[in-house]
């Protein structure tokens, strides 16, 4: 894990975006299975945990539709609930109409921009996902990609890239899907 994931205060909030649940509970997933795990683990054990609405809809769609073998709607169902105990944010107008501004500013696609609204909204100081740039700071939320390897001496082009986009529930979305 990165270490600006380990290196984290007591008391600080922290998003999960939807990959980081998707991979908890993907089967296919032997390498971030354990990763994501062990992130929750700690967001449950320190009480430091939040997520969107828009979080555990992404979830249950695509654990149920696009995982191999996918979750059953039983199991996701439970998922749900159980994450339902974390504080959640729920989509309203307010928060869609920042995202959209957000969106047009920072060059994110909408549906990133509303992951990040929803996190700044949570009052959460680091968002984990695989989809952004590890590292941003957008609205007052470092982007942490937990399966990110430890930063080696490269050159500040390489270092700076985007982790992963394209991978996340998002991609295996398609936008009429959304």
């Amino acid at each position: 894990m990165p270490s600006a994931w380990i290196g984290m205060a007591a008391g600080d909030r922290t998003f999960i975006d939807t990959n980081i649940l998707l991979y908890a509970h993907d089967a296919s997933a032997a390498a971030k299975q354990p990763v994501a795990r062990a992130v929750l683990d700690r967001l449950w054990a320190e009480r430091a945990g939040t997520l969107s609405t828009q979080v555990l809809q992404e979830f249950y769609y695509v654990a149920t539709r696009k995982l191999s073998p996918p979750v059953s709607r039983t199991e996701a169902r439970q998922v749900i609930d159980t994450y339902s105990a974390w504080p959640t944010v729920i989509l309203d107008p307010a928060l869609i109409l920042a995202a959209t501004r957000l969106e047009e500013e920072e060059q994110l696609s909408f549906w990133d921009a509303l992951i990040v609204e929803a996190a700044r909204l949570s009052g959460a100081t680091r968002l984990l996902t695989e989809d952004m740039q590890h590292g941003r700071v957008l609205g007052g939320v470092q982007i942490v990609n937990p399966f990110a390897p430890e930063p080696q001496a490269e050159s500040g082009a390489a270092a700076a890239g985007d982790a992963g986009r394209g991978s996340g529930p998002r991609a295996r979305c398609a936008p009429e899907d959304a």
